[in-house]
């Protein structure tokens, strides 16, 4: 069942409205399709439908992205001295969300649609899920600028290997991008750190 636990309430249009974080279901981690199946589909598509992914889909998405998958809290993505920097903003047409590996939870950042703000493409406009990728500074702290910015970009390529791995089982249509409007993603969102890369989810149309 699911479970809603209360974050704060605000005035949005001149309604009360209650923002909630989001329990997501416990992703299923058995079974799929054999990863040399997978290598061999994977592929970037660009049309998709605007269908929402089930809560199930967004949790199995989620892990395979860059769940726990062991008890000592290490993740399906490597990462550089385990710094687990990259973050992953879930947009969807109705809210931003923060994904929490650690909880298997969606954390509520903001209500709306900041879908146009956030990338250049038409298409990732209308995506039912777009992922943005973060690179969170304060679990970087011990790096240097030129060490940061090279392990960044190299976490962040296998979260998005493993959500193209995840979406070629499932069938559904993903693709990666790297011009996205940066800027104006930290200006909303006001993390310490950068934007890296988008990369919509959606069914086929």
């Amino acid at each position: 069942m699911r479970r809603y636990l209360l974050l704060f309430v605000f005035l949005l249009t001149g309604q009360l409205v209650v923002a909630q974080d989001k329990q997501l279901p416990a992703p299923r981690t058995e079974g799929g399709m054999p990863l040399m199946e997978a290598l061999k589909n994977r592929k970037s598509v660009r049309e998709m439908s605007a269908k929402m992914l089930s809560d199930q889909q967004l949790a199995d998405l989620l892990w395979a992205a860059n769940g726990v998958n062991r008890s000592d809290g290490r993740r399906t993505a490597p990462s550089a001295m385990n710094c687990r920097e990259i973050e992953i903003y879930v947009y969807t047409a109705g809210a931003v969300w923060l994904y929490q590996p650690e909880q298997n939870s969606l954390r509520h950042v903001l209500n709306g649609d900041f879908r146009a703000e956030a990338v250049m493409q038409d298409f990732a406009k209308e995506a039912p899920v777009l992922l943005v990728f973060v690179s969170n500074y304060e679990k970087m702290a011990r790096m240097n600028e030129q060490q940061r910015s090279f392990f960044e970009a190299t976490d962040v390529g296998y979260v998005s290997q493993n959500v193209y791995l995840y979406c070629t089982q499932e069938g559904l249509n993903t693709v990666v991008m790297a011009y996205i409007r940066q800027e104006d993603i930290k200006k909303r969102l006001g993390f310490n750190g950068r934007a890296l890369l988008a990369q919509a989810v959606g069914y086929a149309k």
